[in-house]
């Protein structure tokens, strides 16, 4: 699921897409607290370390960590605190049924804004093994390596 350029992206899970295989993905609503969204508004949050659960089916957030914002009283909740997600019923049921069924986890990948509320992407995910992230990492070089020696090649014939 792509997002449009304007919408503003806090966090990225670069992590997730070199140690999962990231499947299907879904843009959920996170419930926050106040101070909690003056910190994002900021800038600071990872989603390193994060995943969700489905508990009595409701789908939460754990592990992603948002800093306590300065400004802020005596209302600061916990950095890394449980937050609930909001999605259809229909589809926390279809994520539920897929981690248990599959063995698939469900990992954070996005944190951005879209119409002034606070979204997060979430992505289905199954571990990848030592050796599957040494041939994506080769195939990544090995890309690269062929685009360096076209440009090369590119460039020799205008001159």
């Amino acid at each position: 699921m792509k997002k449009a350029e304007t919408d503003p992206v806090i966090a990225r899970n670069r992590k997730a897409a070199h140690d999962y295989q990231l499947s299907e993905s879904w843009e959920a609503g996170i419930v926050l607290q106040g101070p909690e969204v003056k910190a994002l508004r900021a800038g600071r949050a990872s989603l390193i370390g994060g995943f969700a659960i489905v508990e009595d089916r409701e789908i939460w957030l754990h592990g992603v960590h948002i800093p306590q914002y300065s400004q802020a009283s005596w209302s600061n909740a916990g950095s890394r605190r449980k937050r609930k997600l909001l999605l259809h019923r229909a589809q926390i049921d279809k994520i539920d049924r897929k981690v248990n069924e599959s063995g698939l986890t469900v990992v954070p990948t996005v944190l951005y804004f879209k119409d002034g509320r606070a979204k997060v992407e979430i992505a289905l995910a199954r571990g990848k093994k030592t050796w599957d992230k040494r041939q994506t990492l080769a195939e990544r070089e090995a890309t690269r390596e062929t685009e360096r020696a076209l440009n090369r090649h590119l460039k020799g014939h205008r001159t």
